[in-house]
């Protein structure tokens, strides 16, 4: 007898939204890993470049700082720029600052080389969700958003641990130069697939936008929580590496270890919380916040153990690597006709809470009560979360339905132009 040929199995091409939300996702694993990266190397660029580990912290103090004060001018300036050049450019801005970085002789020229990278950070992500909402229906906002932000959980799972472990074998200098050729590779593939994405219709005001976004409501609030957790996350999250020193003895790769923990747990919640972000984005928020408030209760309750400060940093990983994504979407849920504008404000509010943190971070580490950074982390994050539970109709109920509706522009916004796609 003659065996029938079974039937070949035939592969499905990705549809070219997908492909695109791909690229969008290695662009801001690129910008995740890279900004994140003195956390990473902490100790290794500590020594090479003869500065104490509370001077490399300041690395991203310096870096939000700029990326605040510049996050809101900047959209604004580019506001008519299409955004396919857009975030192209701002992605190989990036990958310049990246070679500098990496060919730096002294602290002063790694400093500088952070702060030009900076000056595109606000506008990639001012505008980058945006593209990526763009993409899709409007009831699939969340969905989308997720997809583009996935770099971020990618940049914790592969991106943070590599660069940590090619800087304790191979040296810092190569990391970084390593995360150089990367942008690069990004920029490339951007070109390649990205469509034509025009700039939001000319507004004679533009400024008057800003005004809008900063009164609005809805986006101080989502903007006051971030300004507490991001605070609360890099007050201690900058300084993982002697926290873990600390705790459990771990140095080099085992705080690679931990950091891939960290970051394989939080991709983990971003596939169990995801499906939450359209329905129960408030639910999904408050989840991620109870898990990192479990973490760092831990931490601070036990402060000696390499189990302990393992469990409590699978909680901890698994809490903030979706958060942010929900930040986000809520900010374009109740400003949908500013998105980029209204982003550029969340931008701020979370460089400030990056800035802050470590800036407090360096102060409390180099004053030697390094003890004090996770008791001040959880305090602060207990108090965001207090205010994200009762802005109940900010971050959205049981379900999002109403917050799916387009809003209707502010009075100036109107006046100044008919187009309510900005």
């Amino acid at each position: 007898m003659t065996s029938v040929p079974s039937p070949a199995r035939t592969l499905t091409r990705p549809s070219a939204t997908a492909i695109r939300l791909f690229v969008l996702a290695a662009a801001t694993f690129t910008f995740v890993t890279t900004e994140i990266e003195p956390v990473a190397l902490l100790s290794p660029m500590a020594h090479g470049l003869s500065v104490s580990e509370s001077t490399v912290g300041l690395l991203m103090t310096a870096y939000a700082g700029a990326a605040a004060l510049t996050a809101i001018p900047l959209t604004v300036l580019a506001s008519r720029v299409p955004r396919r050049r857009l975030v192209i450019v701002t992605v190989g801005l990036l990958a310049i600052s990246q070679l500098a970085l990496a060919l730096a002789p002294d602290y002063a020229v790694a400093l500088g080389a952070r702060l030009f990278g900076a000056l595109v950070h606000g506008v990639f992500w001012s505008v980058v969700a945006q593209v990526a909402a763009g993409l899709v229906a409007r009831d699939r906002l969340g969905r989308a958003t997720a997809a583009a932000f996935a770099g971020n959980s990618v940049a914790l799972v592969i991106g943070v641990p590599l660069v940590s472990a090619l800087g304790a074998i191979a040296g810092w200098r190569e990391a970084v130069g390593v995360m150089g050729v990367l942008a690069l590779l990004v920029v490339l593939g951007m070109v390649r697939v990205l469509p034509e994405i025009d700039a939001p219709a000319r507004h004679h005001d533009r400024w008057a936008l800003v005004s809008a976004a900063v009164r609005d409501r809805g986006v101080m609030i989502v903007s006051a929580v971030t300004v507490l957790l991001a605070f609360g996350q890099f007050v201690a999250f900058t300084y993982l590496a002697p926290i873990t020193r600390e705790h459990a003895g771990l140095t080099g790769t085992g705080l690679s270890a931990v950091l891939l923990a960290y970051g394989v747990a939080g991709v983990v919640a971003f596939a169990r919380l995801g499906a939450m972000a359209d329905r129960r984005p408030r639910a999904a928020l408050l989840s991620c916040c109870t898990l990192i408030i479990t973490g760092l209760a831990v931490i601070v309750a036990i402060p000696h153990g390499t189990v302990p400060l393992i469990l409590a940093t699978l909680a901890w990983g698994a809490g903030f690597t979706p958060l942010p994504i929900f930040l986000q979407s809520a900010v374009l849920r109740v400003a949908p006709e500013m998105p980029d504008t209204a982003s550029s404000v969340y931008v701020v509010a979370f460089q400030i809470g990056i800035g802050g943190g470590a800036l407090a971070g360096s102060g409390l580490l180099g004053s030697g009560h390094l003890t004090a950074i996770p008791l001040l982390a959880l305090v602060l994050f207990v108090a965001g979360s207090a205010i994200a539970a009762a802005a109940r109709q900010t971050f959205g109920g049981d379900s999002v339905t109403t917050q799916l509706r387009p809003a209707r522009p502010p009075a100036n916004i109107v006046q100044a132009s008919r187009s309510p796609q900005l």
